[in-house]
């Protein structure tokens, strides 16, 4: 008779069909991609259109990217949305240090990506020459459906990665 109880208790018909198995990379790079925490760099024009992104028409919403975060210390992509000029380039690469790893950037436009048409001293030729860029979403301003692709595309990238456990192991056995 306990012999029953036990094997009824170990088998429950209920949870049978909600196991999952996966790698932990997979399920790691699952929850980063899908709630990315924006930090909003709006230095120019395109900053406009990264609000209008959040707006109820483009609805970031549905990337799991909606929640805005102006505190570097909670944020874990960054988007560079227009012109960054060297006086303003210490205070970029001050709040980028600030992110927790792992951490991503977005170059919305083509001041954030290449200086764009001011070819001058003050003027920063691209926010690659500071910090590291993971995504370029072209135009002058960018339309928000641009920046949702370039998310989309960070998504893609972030699915492909290999999770902080497994670049532990490998630093463990060189």
């Amino acid at each position: 008779m306990a012999e029953t109880t036990a094997h009824h208790a170990a088998y429950d018909s209920k949870i049978e069909g909600n196991i999952i198995f996966t790698q932990l990379d997979t399920a790691i790079n699952w929850m980063r991609k899908n709630s990315l925490w924006p930090m909003p760099m709006g230095l120019a024009c395109c900053a406009i259109e990264l609000m209008g992104t959040g707006a109820s028409r483009f609805d970031i919403a549905r990337f799991g990217a909606e929640v805005m975060r102006f505190s570097p210390r909670q944020a874990d992509v960054m988007i560079v949305a227009g012109t960054v000029t060297y006086k303003m380039a210490l205070a970029v690469k001050r709040v980028w240090d600030q992110m927790p790893a792992p951490k991503w950037c977005i170059a919305m436009g083509a001041c954030a990506s290449s200086g764009g048409m001011y070819r001058s001293y003050a003027v920063l030729q691209g926010i690659d020459n500071l910090i590291p860029v993971d995504v370029y979403v072209s135009g002058c301003p960018p339309r928000p459906e641009a920046l949702l692709e370039g998310l989309m595309k960070l998504q893609d990238k972030i699915s492909k990665e290999h999770s902080a456990l497994a670049h532990f192991q490998t630093e463990e056995s060189a």
